[in-house]
């Protein structure tokens, strides 16, 4: 910008000098504007979503590596969380970690050609037409400048009929420059405004579109995880319970196998032990026991002496049940089989009584009450027997 431009914008702006003014244009440059921090923020925030793509791809890569390292031999599934490296499935259900990736990966791309592009291709002509209203306002000002020489001539006292036509041709090349690029910028900036929605449109309705298939066809490689998973329960549930119905009878051993399995780091389920047909014959009244021990030899109310002795002396307080003897914790689920048994839901806490009869009491089994039905109701009417290694003593 020469100094006779710069010395009319000076007067411009004190008022001495007239000024051409397009309020219509000045509303599109407003608009342009705008659209170019719109366009910018749409374009920063989509390759923000696509950085978050790729960083929950490789988060969910690792998961899934993770349960194939964890996924044991045995396992039900086995081949299909192995698939990573066949092609044949052998079993029923198809999980294939290839799949998993390559759906992240299409999902990428397609978000990256369809979404991201779009918005590319439509940013990229904004530099060139900033860069033409930025001249366009320059031009305006040798316009204004041109104008202005030539009047100021015009007006002069002493009059250069050469310098005046002189003046008069800069004036007409300034004004056709100028109009030029407005009338070209006037045609542009309208269309340009009116194209924002459509690529709003096509962006946002492709990612949706990129979205809804990723999401669907995903949830049917989780399903077939979930469907694994559920088989694999079923399948270790069923090898749990096939021991304890081929050994049925045995109590001991079968006791004897659940505790040495709940001694590893990670217990599983165990198995109830084997219970005899129950026996229909009622159980004595407690007092009448009591005096048919005292009764007895030596010897048999030696063994018996410490339980009756607890359910005594914890029988005579309001507090606990008659019986009883100790406090246990369910550490397993336990469904009852029997009209006699208790059913037990992990973290129950059951108060374990005294047999009436003790030779009513099966290997590895105890009676009890839940401690929850003894202080809402105050009876032992729901007492039944449940399986000694599905608890623990508290």
């Amino acid at each position: 910008m020469n100094g006779s431009s710069w010395s009319l914008q000076v007067l411009q702006k004190l008022g001495k000098a007239d000024e051409t003014r397009d309020a219509a244009f000045e509303e599109l440059v407003t608009n342009f504007n705008k659209q170019t921090a719109e366009g910018t923020k749409l374009q920063r925030d989509l390759k923000a979503y696509l950085s978050a793509v790729k960083l929950m791809h490789e988060a969910s890569r690792r998961l899934q590596d993770c349960l194939a390292d964890m996924y044991e031999p045995d396992w039900f599934g086995k081949e299909e969380m192995d698939s990573l490296a066949e092609e044949m499935i052998e079993k029923e259900l198809d999980f294939n970690l290839e799949d998993t990736d390559t759906l992240w990966l299409d999902y990428h791309q397609n978000i990256t050609d369809k979404s991201l592009l779009c918005v590319d291709t439509y940013l990229a002509q904004f530099p060139d037409i900033k860069a033409r209203i930025a001249k366009r306002e320059r031009k305006l000002v040798d316009f204004d400048s041109a104008r202005h020489h030539f009047g100021s001539l015009q007006k002069g006292k002493k009059k250069d009929e050469a310098k005046i036509a002189k003046a008069e041709e800069e004036l007409g090349r300034a004004q056709k420059i100028f109009e030029e690029l407005n009338v070209e910028l006037q045609d542009e900036l309208p269309a340009l405004w009116e194209s924002r929605v459509g690529v709003y449109v096509g962006t946002f309705q492709s990612l949706a579109g990129h979205q809804e298939k990723f999401h669907k066809d995903l949830s049917k490689l989780s399903q077939n995880l979930n469907d694994i998973m559920s088989k694999m329960e079923e399948q270790r549930q069923l090898k749990n319970d096939a021991p304890a119905a081929s050994k049925k009878g045995d109590g001991a051993k079968s006791e004897e196998a659940n505790h040495s399995e709940s001694a590893g780091s990670a217990p599983k389920k165990p198995g109830p032990p084997s219970r005899p047909p129950s026996r229909p014959t009622p159980s004595p009244d407690p007092k009448q026991q009591t005096g048919l021990l005292e009764d007895e030899a030596l010897g048999p109310l030696t063994n018996t002496a410490p339980q009756l002795q607890s359910s005594v002396t914890n029988g005579s307080s309001g507090d606990l049940p008659p019986g009883f003897l100790y406090k246990v914790k369910a550490v397993h689920e336990y469904t009852a089989t029997d009209n006699d048994e208790l059913e037990l839901n992990i973290g129950d806490m059951v108060l374990v009584l005294a047999f009436d009869n003790p030779d009513e009491q099966d290997d590895g089994w105890l009676l009890g009450l839940k401690e929850s039905h003894w202080l809402q109701k105050k009876d032992i009417s729901a007492k039944g027997v449940f399986p000694e290694n599905f608890t623990q003593k508290v």
